[in-house]
């Protein structure tokens, strides 16, 4: 009986122990790449959205009202200044001129006239053959004469100018639109608008900056940024295609927007193969002449999360050892447990880990991408270990097992390719 009684204790231990869940292994560490921030020198460009626009530009209105008799241009052409566009209707223009000049011959005769009457009114006053009221007359007469001659010069004058507006000139050298009206439509004087030319060559790039950049253009149009750069101010066309010739600021705004905190600036871009437009979208690159060093990190290191950008640094850490606490947790309600097995689980979770390498996020401002690179103009500092490989496999404080990266590629203050040293590569 006895015999059976201890079979049965042995039989039920075993169930129990049987029932204890096992440990679940630790996660090994994610597989990384690491490399170690540090600063170097960096040519780029910044990159602002453009638009071209025309030096000048006017729409071209008529100051009389007539019906349009000749469009004497090709749409979308250059023209010249001084060369005809549009002629109006002149017939009642030039009658105008022709009454005009009539009257005024009418008024100089009348002057002749009282000019007489005044000379022998005057002969015959100096002998007293003559009453002073009739003199007086005479001269009123002829300064009311005088009057008319010089009002009528003027309507000749008037009536000229309006016949000369019956014909509508280029006032500057430029490319001329789509015709707004056509032979036979009625225009009136300052409302119709005919057509808009504008110059093309020059060309006009504007483009808006933060006001904390304001210094900074200023110093580039005075030359005050050292030795001057040919490819300063170059833009990207629509299609991509960078355009051949190099610009210089034209000048900057008076005053910032205080809505927005921007200010326009506009450069100058010779545009003799008329490639440019006005009202194209472009984009405007800045070489960047700051030779500080800066941090310089490869893109796949960055990680983004709802508009904001982290990367992930590497520490070696050391961490209270839960497992042993889990354990005790689970087999805590064995009546079978000794004292000395408590014991043991206590002094368990009260060890340490050995430092362990983890990966933490930290938030970064990036700058401008270089290639497969990126500036990083705040959030880490040079020594710092980065992960650049093995991001999509990590999270906040995930263990990592890691081997160094390669140093990103770039450029020296000469513009050579640099190694992971610094050192220049061969071509």
């Amino acid at each position: 009986m006895n015999r059976l009684a201890s079979i049965l204790v042995f039989v039920g231990s075993l169930m129990v122990f049987s029932c204890k869940p096992k440990p679940t292994p630790p996660t090994p560490p994610a597989a990384v790449n690491l490399m170690t921030v540090s600063e170097r020198p960096v040519l780029y460009y910044d990159k602002y959205p453009a638009t071209t626009v025309a030096i000048s530009q006017v729409n071209l209105n008529a100051q009389v009202t007539g019906y349009i008799t000749t469009i004497d241009f090709t749409e979308g052409s250059h023209v010249h200044k001084g060369q005809l566009l549009y002629t109006l209707d002149e017939r009642l223009y030039m009658a105008a001129v022709d009454q005009a000049k009539a009257a005024l011959r009418v008024d100089s005769g009348n002057l002749l006239l009282t000019q007489q009457d005044a000379d022998r009114y005057a002969y015959l006053a100096k002998y007293k053959a003559i009453a002073t009221q009739l003199v007086d007359h005479a001269n009123i007469a002829l300064q009311n004469a005088k009057d008319s001659v010089v009002a009528a010069q003027q309507n000749l004058k008037t009536a000229i100018t309006n016949l000369s507006y019956s014909k509508i000139y280029a006032p500057f050298d430029g490319t001329i639109g789509i015709s707004q009206v056509r032979i036979g439509n009625l225009v009136n004087a300052g409302t119709t608008t005919l057509n808009t030319i504008s110059t093309d060559n020059p060309m006009g790039v504007d483009f808006l900056v933060n006001e904390a950049q304001i210094p900074h253009f200023e110093d580039l149009q005075s030359g005050k940024r050292g030795k001057a750069i040919d490819s300063l101010f170059t833009i990207l066309l629509p299609n991509g295609q960078l355009y051949t010739s190099t610009g210089k600021i034209l000048f900057i705004d008076r005053a910032v927007d205080p809505q927005t905190g921007a200010i326009d600036i506009r450069l100058t871009f010779p545009n003799t193969g008329n490639y440019l437009r006005a009202g194209m979208s472009t984009v405007v690159r800045v070489h960047n002449q700051d030779p500080a060093p800066q941090i310089v990190v490869p893109s796949r290191a960055i990680v983004e999360q709802m508009g904001e950008y982290f990367v992930f640094v590497a520490k070696d850490t050391v961490l209270k050892n839960a497992s042993a606490a889990d354990t005790k947790s689970a087999g805590g309600g064995s009546s079978g447990a000794s004292g000395s097995t408590d014991t043991a689980n206590k002094k368990s979770a009260d060890t340490v880990e050995t430092p362990k390498l983890r990966a933490f996020q930290k938030k970064v401002q990036l700058g401008e991408t270089i290639g497969a690179n990126v500036v990083v103009k705040s959030g880490i500092s040079v020594g710092e270990r980065i992960v650049t490989d093995g991001v999509q496999n990590i999270h906040e404080g995930s263990r990592i097992n890691a081997a160094p990266a390669k140093q990103p590629e770039g450029q020296d203050s000469t513009g050579h390719k640099t190694d992971s040293t610094g050192q220049k590569k061969e071509s």
